[in-house]
């Protein structure tokens, strides 16, 4: 009963493959802890998430779990989501470069650092959906999912583009994005924005995987 209604939506065959495909989440703050909630509800089976954070006050404005103050992301979601598979584990371009990727069907990357990033773009772009940056916005109607070339007026978009064309990788991956101006300076944010990127990201992984 507990998944009648995606079973409905998505159809019984479609469903079976859903709960089979194994997805890896880098980074589990405003907007990978939304994608994981999603997924999970969604009926997906075999998720595994990385972070090496703890939660501080300021994260409770938008991230799932985010009352446990002081505990690792790891293990406050793993209390929630059983039976996910958890990593508490710095991730950075030496990571990077060590991780096995080849396990997983598809990648999300929700992390914060521009450099791995760019990395983990270059290693598993086949199987990656990137959220850019969901800070500073306010309008979630002017989020969008494009090829990383096809992304604009996202600073962070742009500097992994130049950075990409500057080590002449010019291969394919999908982005969610908003081309929003910034609304303050500091890193202000609101869930509203940042908890529709994860399930923007959901969706996606959810249509990649029906192919629809």
């Amino acid at each position: 009963m507990r998944f009648q209604r995606c079973k409905m939506l998505f159809g019984e065959e479609n469903f079976k493959k859903l709960q089979k495909v194994k997805i890896l989440i880098l980074g589990v703050g405003g907007v990978g802890s939304y994608a994981l909630d999603c997924l999970y509800r969604s009926g997906v089976e075999n998720i595994t998430i990385i972070d090496y954070d703890t939660y501080d006050e300021t994260n409770q404005n938008r991230q799932i779990g985010s009352e446990a103050i002081g505990e690792l992301k790891t293990k406050r979601l793993k209390e929630l989501y059983p039976n996910i598979k958890t990593i508490n584990q710095k991730m950075d371009i030496k990571w990077v470069h060590k991780f096995d990727f080849s396990s997983y069907d598809l990648i999300i990357d929700s992390a914060d650092t521009t450099e791995v990033k760019i990395e983990l773009a270059k290693k598993v772009y086949k199987k990656l959906i990137m959220a850019t940056g969901s800070a500073k916005r306010l309008d979630t109607s002017k989020i969008e999912v494009a090829s990383i070339w096809k992304t604009y007026g996202d600073a962070l978009a742009r500097k992994i583009r130049n950075r990409l064309k500057r080590d002449r990788f010019n291969r394919n991956f999908t982005v969610v994005f908003s081309p929003e101006e910034d609304r303050c300076k500091d890193k202000g944010s609101c869930v509203a924005v940042t908890g529709a990127f994860g399930l923007t990201i959901c969706s996606e992984v959810i249509k990649r995987v029906l192919k629809v």
